[in-house]
């Protein structure tokens, strides 16, 4: 048998599992991931994130992030908070320093109420980034989807989001729209799916279907992707409350071609330990 210690912790009520791998010996397999992310049989979490060795100088650490069906995924803005909290207590470190994921190096600040700032990188709207087959970029797209024509805007923040506006996030089919569009041919590797409430230049409520996740409490690249997606279409200002499930995120973005930075609570919940064959 095998100890894995672990730290549950989470950002707006959504939970995650960090795993260091720097101080401990373990074989990240898919049976393992499953298990540990099983609500019923093992711990429960909507994301595991792996912590690894960095081999260059300026970045403190690696991670990687997997969904429960064991499926790795680019960004999880709530939980690079997390991570960024364990690191800073567990390390004893200046507030701000930096980490890489799959596909950014992310700017981390931990500030004294316990909130963390994160730079989830560039958004970008060209599809390939997504990657969405479409032939040209537009502002809109148009969706058929479980017998609804729907629009919505497309942005990668590090990982892909179709963001769609509603009347109402409370009166919407958030998992039957959400199942449909992120199984639909435009996204051969599927998509993250925001609805959203648009309230005011400054505040929206925002309701998420994660790829690989189902509806949790709080998303923060979906966060960052509704405001992205609402500044592009002119209906934002530079700094938004998005009002989620698990409670509210503030997302700061100059425009196109800047940085979005994301920021709200990162709670450490328990630590413990599992057994493993």
């Amino acid at each position: 048998m095998m100890r894995i210690d672990f730290t549950k912790m989470h950002g707006l009520g959504n939970d995650v599992i960090v795993l260091d791998h720097r101080d401990q010996d373990f074989e990240l397999t898919p049976k393992l991931i499953t298990h540990l992310c099983d609500r019923k049989k093992g711990v429960g979490c909507d994301q595991l994130m792996v912590i690894e060795v960095s081999t260059e100088a300026n970045i403190l650490a690696n991670y990687r992030i997997f969904n429960p069906d064991a499926n790795e995924v680019e960004q999880c803005g709530n939980g690079v908070r997390c991570v960024a909290r364990y690191l800073f207590e567990k390390d004893n470190l200046a507030s701000e320093f930096t980490l890489r994921a799959m596909r950014n190096d992310i700017e981390v600040i931990c500030h004294a109420d316990n909130s963390v700032s994160v730079a989830l990188g560039v958004p970008s709207f060209e599809p390939s980034d997504l990657p969405m087959q479409v032939s040209q970029r537009l502002s809109q797209y148009h969706v058929e989807a479980a017998g609804r024509t729907l629009e919505f805007g497309a942005v990668s923040v590090g990982n892909p989001h179709a963001v769609i506006s509603v009347k109402n996030v409370l009166d919407t089919d958030v998992h039957g729209l959400g199942i449909a569009i992120q199984e639909h041919e435009l996204f051969p590797q599927s998509t993250n799916v925001e609805f959203v409430e648009f309230l005011d230049r400054g505040r929206l409520r925002l309701r998420v279907y994660e790829r690989g996740a189902g509806e949790t409490l709080a998303c923060g690249s979906g966060a960052c992707a509704s405001v992205a997606v609402g500044r592009h279409w002119g209906w934002l200002d530079e700094q938004v409350i998005v009002e989620m499930p698990g409670g509210e995120a503030i997302i700061n973005w100059a425009g196109e071609g800047d940085e979005i930075w994301l920021r709200g609570d990162a709670v450490k919940v328990f630590v413990g330990h599992l057994m493993w064959a």
